[in-house]
């Protein structure tokens, strides 16, 4: 075990240096607020759903922690809503523009300089690209690499900087700055039909981008950036899937249904395939992530509980509840600050719990959900703004993004803060500089 800890580590530590310059998040105009209220009515207006749907949408939104200002897409604010291929791309622009003009003027890097461009979208892919519309927007060069990732669900923005993270290495001379950005075009998500599994995306996901920077500090023939340039620094990277096995492929597939009409269906077993996942997940990232002092006592713990279980005649095995009274490494020892998959609040604090987490670590995930709702890939960005705009990250704090999606997968990367400790006005153009003191939890 000691071993394969060390193999871990060393492999973790191989990896090329890559910095986070800095990340920018859409704070949506007013005028596309979706009060729950409002949400409700115009569930009821619009004509395509019956009253078993309607009253279904309405208790899962009320129990699942969102609030009243969260945004819906101009297409959905319709009666009937417009969802047409037009629609999905002015939606498109709405969002990535203000996003990186925001992060242009923030960090000083010109489009220009940007080398790689990774745009990830879940379920609208058009032609020409997502990538290719921001490359022609802003004049890119002709040697700009691009790449559009779509199906990767709430995980893709980790893939996302594993691929710029690839390509910084692999053109170290060539690629100064790798750009990143996850939205997800909720217009070509809507579903008008009265499967209930399908029914849960409309009650969870809104508006929402983020665009983040990163640069290598470590490359060759001048296309380094100094490492203190940067915000963050990167520690860690794992991503683990699923997919081979057919019950985990099929809990989250989109789909039509009866009557013909595509939507995104949520499998009543998903939450084991999660768990399942998830436990494979934390075996790949813990040795990368946990400090030597913590491997060792969980190795310890964990000898100690194999032994007294062989003790026992009969053992009860796991049988989808989980193995609650085995030991579990302490993950607080590994970051000082979480981003969580936002998918509402029940499940947000099922995952806190099983990860050995209270609910300061869960705060950000909790309020970004409430505040914003689910924007997929997107929602660890905004966590992340939530972290920054409570002051909370000082330098050598480190920051673990952990996104699951469809696949299944589950991706972790986890940052370490190298710049100064921020100044109050630090975040005061971020998504929350209008409202942080309304969501933080009082300070223990």
């Amino acid at each position: 075990m000691l071993l394969l800890l060390w193999r871990s580590n060393r492999r973790a530590a191989a990896s090329p240096d890559v910095g986070l310059v800095d990340f920018s998040c859409l704070r949506p105009p007013r005028r596309l607020r979706i009060p729950i209220p409002g949400l409700l009515e115009h569930l009821r207006l619009i004509g395509c759903f019956d009253d078993g749907s309607v009253e279904f949408m309405s208790r899962v939104i009320e129990a699942c922690g969102m609030g009243d200002e969260t945004y819906f897409p101009p297409s959905l604010h319709y009666i009937p809503p417009s969802a047409t291929h037009a629609d999905a791309v002015a939606e498109a622009r709405g969002m990535y523009l203000p996003t990186l003009d925001a992060l242009f003027a923030r960090t000083g890097v010109p489009p220009s300089a940007v080398g790689a461009l990774v745009v990830n979208c879940s379920g609208f892919c058009p032609s020409p690209s997502l990538a290719a519309l921001i490359v022609g927007h802003y004049r890119m060069r002709a040697d700009v690499r691009t790449f559009s990732l779509s199906g990767m669900g709430c995980a893709a923005g980790v893939v996302g900087v594993d691929v710029a993270r690839g390509v910084l290495s692999a053109h170290a001379a060539a690629v100064r700055y790798a750009l990143v950005v996850s939205a997800e075009i909720v217009t070509v998500g809507w579903y008008s039909g009265r499967d209930r599994c399908k029914l849960l995306l409309n009650c969870f996901f809104r508006t929402g981008c983020a665009a983040a920077l990163l640069t290598s500090t470590t490359g060759g023939g001048g296309a380094s950036v100094p490492a203190a340039s940067c915000k963050y620094r990167l520690v860690a990277l794992a991503r683990t899937n699923r997919t081979a096995d057919d019950r985990s492929y099929a809990s989250a597939v989109r789909e039509e249904d009866g009557e013909g009409i595509t939507g995104f269906s949520i499998g009543r077993g998903l939450g084991g395939v999660a768990r399942d996942l998830l436990r494979a997940h934390l075996l790949a990232l813990g040795p990368a992530i946990l400090p030597w002092h913590e491997k060792l006592r969980y190795a310890a713990a964990l000898l100690l509980f194999r032994r007294g279980q062989r003790r026992f005649k009969k053992l009860q095995q796991d049988d989808g509840d989980g193995d609650t009274d085995g030991p579990r490494p302490n993950f607080l020892t590994a970051a000082s600050h979480f981003c969580l998959p936002s998918s509402g609040k029940p499940m947000i604090r099922r995952l806190a719990e099983g990860l050995g987490l209270g609910e300061r670590e869960a705060e950000a995930a909790l309020m970004t959900f409430h505040r914003f709702g689910n924007q997929s890939a997107a929602s660890l960005w905004y966590q992340l703004a939530y972290h920054e705009a409570a002051g909370r990250v000082r330098r050598g704090d480190r920051v673990w993004q952990l996104g699951m999606g469809s696949g299944p997968k589950a991706n972790s990367v986890v940052w370490e803060r190298v710049r100064g400790d921020p100044e109050p006005a630090a975040a005061g153009n971020g998504p929350w500089a209008d409202c942080i003191d309304r969501f933080l939890v009082g300070e223990s």
